[in-house]
């Protein structure tokens, strides 16, 4: 079987590389991801990446086999067996195929469930409590209050920092949180909000209204210990969250 077609003679927008940065790896035939690992084509006269890619596929598919399947569990002798396949496209597709088993057999981490204060803190800790300038962060909760992260906003000077709501919401959201924890330092170490403190806690409760996710708490952290705003005011009383 011959494959004339060569990379350079498919269109720039139907090659696989810029379809599946387009529309993703899902929209992609199982020989052109193959293509993918095996880069551009060979040369005139030789066969493309891609189809290299329908030929391996072929091979792997003789006498009525699943070619995935065998893909699965066939090592780099068997693969180099096939014509064209050498050495360094051999371990390219063998890397790949470790990559998703462990990818699909993984089992993510158990998420610290982040339920008072001081369970927020202690997370939050290592970020804030002894620099010596003003951060903001914001702890990323799941529905279920688990941890997903801990971001650093802004950084200020020694006495002041400034976080815009619009700043602190798009973390949230782009990292896929359904609620959050607000926080950051005095380098002085007073746990005394100030009055900027209270506006902006005020600002983003509003906000955390309007886009129905729940802002759980503000906390100042310093001098090894920390002030939590929804035990000390009524704010959470004026906007409540729903939580």
């Amino acid at each position: 079987m011959t494959y004339c077609l060569r990379i350079a003679d498919i269109p720039t927008n139907e090659r696989p590389r810029e379809r599946l940065l387009t529309y993703g790896p899902k929209s992609l035939a199982t020989a052109e991801l193959i293509a993918i690992l095996l880069g551009t084509g060979q040369g005139s006269g030789k066969l493309s990446a891609v189809g290299l890619g329908q030929y391996i596929l072929q091979k792997l598919s003789e006498h009525q086999r699943d070619p995935l399947e065998v893909l699965r569990d066939i090592n780099p002798q068997e693969l180099m067996q096939i014509h064209g396949v050498g050495p360094a496209k051999a371990t390219s597709i063998l890397a790949a195929i470790e990559l998703g088993k462990r990818t699909f057999y993984s089992r993510p981490p158990e998420r610290q469930e982040i339920d008072s204060p001081d369970a927020a803190a202690a997370a939050l800790s290592h970020e804030l409590m002894w620099q010596t300038q003003e951060r903001f962060a914001v702890l990323l909760l799941d529905v279920k209050n688990r941890l997903i992260g801990t971001k650093v906003i802004t950084i200020g000077t020694a006495t002041e920092t400034l976080a815009h709501p619009r700043e602190i919401f798009r973390e949230v959201l782009r990292q896929g949180a359904t609620r959050a924890i607000i926080s950051h330092n005095h380098p002085s170490g007073s746990l005394e909000p100030s009055s900027e403190d209270i506006q902006l806690t005020r600002q983003l409760l509003q906000a955390a209204q309007l886009l129905q996710t729940p802002l759980l708490d503000h906390l100042i952290l310093g001098n090894g210990d920390y002030q939590s705003l929804r035990q000390i005011t009524s704010l959470w009383d004026e906007y409540p969250q729903g939580d």
